[in-house]
């Protein structure tokens, strides 16, 4: 008996993230902030007591209780899972029936509706406007109209690092007459968060992750924070043991450093506003025609109609930043200082070679 694959998987590619090695990576949002080394002692030490024999603790109880005290939340609100990715298939597959009608907002991190088509939920895409702003009354319109059971969507957004505030958050959560998730893994970045206030709303889920501020992309942690009756349900469908032992201790020794993390994310902030400003000096002093938002988040997002090019003449300069080719921009996420002393000179070294020789 021969087997064929399903519809619904057999024409996907797989992810594929820029590969090779490249002097500069500016391509995936990462932190740039390495670890201190008495922190790396710490890590070592969890390493050589680590139990590889045993399952990791079900409940995460440690990490999560670390991660409850750094933002101030009651534990009993939070679940943790392997990465934010776990949690956006269980929120599509385990909290809603199939066939369910998903809300998600374009442009907007791809998973959203990546897990929601693998869920066999029916996805309904807002589009922003021209300007990339969302309007919060337009979208709520929307969803009432779709008849919407989830609404899903990034604050501050990825990929165009415009955002929502606080206010208007509430007034989404409030009005839409469905479950809204809002993804704020980039909200360390800005100041609107509403993740104290989970207790507030019987249909609002708050996602945030460790691979952003945290500087941990690689222990691969995710969290949700709701209401205690949501969070019975999460932790309920999530795997037995979903969160490995050395990522559960690592992560618990990171969100017991406040102070360490807190610099960090203060470093983040202030290479990517040297970011932002450098690009924007770039395009004053050559009059170019791309156009960027202020940032709220740890990248810059550039359009312009070169951005393929770009994104192919940095490589060479072993560059790399993400290109949507869609949209005709780069995201562009903040690095060192040499990193970005770099990227502007190659920057600028193709403005002269590719634009300014051209128009000569």
């Amino acid at each position: 008996m021969s087997y064929e694959l399903c519809q619904k998987v057999r024409d996907l590619e797989p992810y594929e993230p820029i590969s090779g090695s490249y002097a500069v990576r500016l391509d995936a949002n990462e932190s740039f902030c390495s670890m201190p080394e008495e922190l790396m002692e710490e890590f070592r030490q969890v390493l050589s007591a680590a139990a590889f024999n045993r399952y990791p603790d079900p409940c995460a109880s440690g990490l999560i209780k670390a991660f409850a005290s750094f933002y101030r939340l009651d534990p009993d609100c939070v679940t943790a899972t392997n990465g934010s990715d776990e949690m956006l298939y269980l929120l599509a597959s385990a909290l809603l029936p199939r066939g369910s009608r998903v809300a998600v907002v374009d442009p907007d991190f791809s998973m959203y509706a990546f897990y929601s088509y693998l869920s066999e939920n029916e996805i309904l895409t807002f589009r922003k406007g021209e300007d990339q702003t969302l309007s919060v009354e337009a979208l709520l319109s929307f969803v009432r109209e779709q008849k919407a059971d989830m609404l899903i969507f990034s604050n501050p957004c990825n990929p165009d690092s415009t955002g929502i505030t606080a206010e208007e958050a509430r007034t989404l959560v409030r009005q839409a007459d469905c479950l809204v998730v809002i993804d704020e893994a980039y909200m360390d970045f800005w100041d609107q968060s509403i993740l104290s206030e989970h207790r507030q709303y019987d249909n609002l889920i708050l996602l945030k992750t460790a691979s952003k501020a945290v500087g941990a992309a690689a222990l691969r942690l995710g969290f949700a924070v709701a209401s205690p009756e949501i969070t019975r349900a999460l932790r309920a469908v999530k795997s037995p043991y979903n969160v490995n032992s050395l990522s559960q201790a690592l992560g618990e020794k990171l969100y017991s450093r406040p102070e360490w993390l807190l610099s960090c994310r203060e470093a983040i902030i202030r290479q990517t506003r040297e970011l932002y400003g450098s690009l924007q000096k770039l395009i004053e002093n050559y009059q170019l025609p791309w156009r960027m938002e202020e940032p709220k988040t740890n990248f810059v997002f550039v359009r312009t109609e070169q951005a393929e090019d770009i994104y192919s003449f940095l490589l060479g300069e072993s560059i790399a930043v993400r290109c949507f080719a869609k949209a005709k921009a780069l995201r562009i996420t903040s690095g060192t200082p040499q990193e970005q002393q770099k990227l502007m000179v190659a920057l600028e070294k193709y403005v002269l070679e590719k634009i300014i020789k051209r128009n000569r």
